[in-house]
C-alpha cells in the first residue's frame, strides 16, 4: 500500500542518515596489541642488520608469521630471543593502545604518527643502560570490515621488522633491521575476488637495533574494535546496500 511503502521508505532514509553520521563523526580508531619485551642477544636483537622481503611466509597459519626460508637464513629460531618467541611469549608483555585520529572531520583516514615509538622505556627488563627500552616486539590481533570496491587503503612507515596480514594474506614486507621504511596496501588489490565483510587483520611490528623507532599507520579501514567511536563493522556496506535498496523502492513507486 501507498502508506506501507512510505513507511519503508522513511525507515530506510533514517537507517542510512544514522549510519552516515556514525560515519562522519568517528573521531578515532584505538587497536589494542601486546607489547613483548627482548634482551639484546647480539643474535636477533643488535645482532643482524640485513634487511628485505621474504623473510615470512605470505600467508599467516598461526598466532604468528613463519619464517621463510630466507628470513631463515637471517633470522635465528634458536635461544631466548628465537623468532618463534617474538610474537607468542607470555613473560614480559603489556598490553598496549594505538589510537589513530581521524585527519580531518568526514575525511575517512585515520592516522597515527610517532617518530620515537617507545611504549616500554624503564618497565618490563628496563632500558639495559640506554635511553630507551629498544628491544621490544609488538602484535595486533583485530577485524576490519572491507567493501569491495570501495578502494581503501592502508599506509605505514616505520622500523624494524613490519609485516602486516589481511585475511591472513602478507599485504606490508618490511622485514630487518633498517631505517624507517614505507609501504601502502589497496585492499581492492589484496582482497581481489573477495566479498564484502568482516575480516582478519594482524600487524607484527618488531624493534631490534638501538638507533630509532618509527611506527606510522594511516587508513581507511574501518575496524571492529572498540566499537564505541567507529561505525559498525560493514557499516559502508550497509549504506551501499540501503541507498540500493532505496532506489528500488523509488523506481518501484514511480512504475506504480
Amino acid at each position: 500500500s501507498p502508506t506501507g511503502r512510505a513507511k519503508m521508505k522513511h525507515i530506510a532514509i533514517a537507517t542510512i542518515g544514522n549510519l552516515l553520521c556514525a560515519t562522519a563523526f568517528a573521531g578515532s580508531i584505538t587497536l589494542t596489541g601486546t607489547v613483548r619485551d627482548f634482551s639484546a642477544d647480539g643474535v636477533n636483537f643488535e645482532g643482524s642488520m640485513s634487511s628485505g622481503p621474504g623473510y615470512v611466509n605470505s600467508t599467516l597459519s598461526g598466532a604468528s608469521p613463519s619464517l621463510s626460508a630466507t628470513g631463515a637464513s637471517y633470522i635465528s629460531n634458536s635461544g631466548p630471543g628465537a623468532f618463534n618467541n617474538w610474537f607468542t611469549n607470555s613473560a614480559n608483555s603489556v598490553s598496549y593502545s594505538l589510537v589513530l585520529n581521524e585527519t580531518a572531520p568526514g575525511s575517512g583516514l585515520y592516522k597515527y604518527s610517532n617518530s620515537a615509538f617507545f611504549p616500554i622505556d624503564n618497565q618490563l627488563l628496563g632500558n639495559a643502560g640506554n635511553s630507551h627500552n629498544y628491544h621490544f616486539t609488538y602484535a595486533i590481533a583485530s577485524t576490519f570490515s572491507y567493501v569491495a570496491g570501495a578502494g581503501q587503503t592502508f599506509d605505514f612507515t616505520g622500523d624494524d621488522d613490519v609485516w602486516v596480514f589481511f585475511n591472513k594474506k602478507l599485504g606490508i614486507d618490511l622485514g630487518g633491521v633498517h631505517g624507517a621504511q614505507s609501504q601502502s596496501v589497496n585492499l581492492d588489490t589484496i582482497m581481489a575476488g573477495q566479498a564484502s565483510g568482516d575480516y582478519s587483520f594482524d600487524f607484527f611490528f618488531a624493534e631490534r637495533h638501538t638507533t630509532q623507532s618509527n611506527l606510522m599507520i594511516t587508513t581507511s579501514l574501518v575496524f571492529k574494535d572498540p566499537p564505541t567511536n567507529v561505525p559498525e563493522p560493514g557499516a559502508l556496506a550497509l549504506i551501499g546496500l540501503g541507498l540500493a535498496g532505496l532506489g528500488a523502492l523509488r523506481r518501484k513507486n514511480r512504475a506504480s
